[in-house]
């Protein structure tokens, strides 16, 4: 099994058409390897939370700076000390191995 370290030193690829989303025992696998992130099917998120608002806006700033470098974006839910990120991979329409990626690098950004 990988490590958590070795999903961050990755890049995310885009996926080929036709590229099937991760089996559920792949996701299950790749789980394990998040710390704090829930599994809903065809999505995994997670909710961070912040003293106040700055700290808030300062990270979602830096998730999308993130996002923008591995082209692979999640999904926001910005309120004032807590932001939720959910991934998906919407042209599989379902979890690829990009998902596990930015949310081992979004982990690292939290804890900074």
């Amino acid at each position: 099994m990988k490590s958590t370290s070795d999903l961050t030193s990755r890049r995310c690829k885009p996926c080929a058409p036709g590229t099937p989303p991760l089996s559920n025992s792949e996701a299950d696998s790749l789980m394990k390897q998040l710390e704090g992130w829930q599994r809903y099917d065809h999505l995994i998120n997670r909710t961070y939370r912040f003293k106040n608002y700055y700290e808030t806006i300062a990270f979602v700033n830096a998730v999308a700076w993130l996002s923008h470098s591995e082209d692979h974006h999640p999904d926001l839910a910005v309120s004032y000390n807590k932001c939720q990120v959910e991934y998906s991979t919407h042209s599989i329409h379902g979890l690829s191995e990009n998902d596990f990626i930015c949310a081992a690098k979004v982990n690292a950004l939290f804890k900074l």
